[in-house]
């Protein structure tokens, strides 16, 4: 079996728990083959937790979750040196932290005030943190999926620019369709008919960390061509310089998109490509991808929020407008 048949795999059985939400199942496999961390947004129920977690059971590795409350603190996140009496003598040793974990679920992130946030901006970019002076490094595999409520709601608190900025991609999760609705009741129905059986049905065995590390060797050498790249740049530099193209850019955009995001539309790019089965990217792997990357990274201006216009419409206006290669 190969690298892409196990990843397809993995894909399948994540699957099999959530129905009807086929895209969030693509682009949790994305940030994971590519690396980077995942801030996915979708009203209550909508089964954000759940898809975390359904990728979780079927690896080879640790889950950690952490619920997001208003009177969380740092270390409740990081972990903190504590006091231990020995025969040796007093001493403080670290406890790890949740965060501490190769797949951390930050659930309804938004939840905590800013201070509790920024305890995980060093984990995310640095891959480390640090406590007490000393730092400690996160195991090789790490990636921290994060859900949250839509700002609007009571109760929460809008992730600072820079903490949105380290989230690889924005996953928005919808409503599923009717059809598929009626099957998210037969399959729960289902799984509490099998809580209560004595002989239970044996699950497969977890898929090793190992293959997650060779396909990400394979996504790096997935060819990206010079036009390929100037492509990724145009789009993003169309954020920054919206007056060039259009006049209704440059009145929307307040804003535009960091370095972060050319180098996540390459990354996330790679890993589509290579989920289509392709050794090379083109434009269509780009695209499949630019929302998810850039719907975060935009701060658009009174005028386009007073019209009602959404970070999609000006990422839609921006690859009708930029050249393909």
């Amino acid at each position: 079996m190969t690298t892409l048949d196990q990843i397809e795999d993995l894909k399948a059985r994540m699957g099999d728990s959530i129905i009807g939400q086929k895209d969030v199942i693509e682009r949790l496999l994305i940030g994971l083959l590519a690396d980077g961390n995942l801030l996915i947004e979708g009203l209550p129920g909508l089964a954000k937790t759940r898809a975390v977690k359904a990728m979780a059971n079927n690896l080879e590795a640790d889950f950690g979750r952490i619920q997001f409350t208003p009177d969380l603190l740092p270390s409740d996140v990081t972990g903190t040196e504590v006091y231990h009496q020995t025969e040796d003598g007093a001493q403080f040793r670290f406890e790890p932290g949740p965060i501490f974990a190769n797949i951390v679920l930050a659930d309804e992130i938004n939840r905590a005030p800013a201070k509790v946030q920024a305890a995980l901006l060093e984990a995310m970019e640095e891959r480390q943190v640090t406590v007490a002076g000393t730092t400690h490094k996160m195991p090789p595999l790490f990636i921290v999926m994060a859900t949250q409520n839509p700002i609007e709601q009571d109760g929460t608190y809008p992730l600072p620019e820079a903490q949105m900025d380290r989230f690889m991609m924005h996953v928005r999760v919808d409503y599923p369709p009717v059809e598929d609705e009626v099957l998210v009741i037969q399959l729960v129905r289902n799984e509490e008919r099998q809580k209560g059986q004595k002989t239970k049905s044996e699950k497969p065995a977890p898929i090793p960390q190992s293959v997650i590390f060779d396909a990400r060797r394979e996504i790096i050498d997935i060819h990206v061509s010079d036009a390929m790249e100037r492509y990724m740049a145009d789009i993003v530099y169309a954020t920054r310089l919206p007056g060039a193209l259009s006049e209704e850019l440059e009145r929307w955009i307040e804003v535009g998109a960091s370095p972060r995001a050319s180098l996540a539309l390459d990354k996330c790019g790679r890993a589509q490509a290579w989920l289509s089965g392709r050794d090379y990217v083109d434009p269509a792997d780009i695209r499949a991808v630019a929302h998810d990357v850039l719907r975060h990274r935009l701060a658009l201006s009174f005028e386009a929020q007073g019209e009602g216009v959404t970070p999609d419409k000006v990422i839609e206006t921006i690859l009708s407008v930029v050249a393909l290669p």
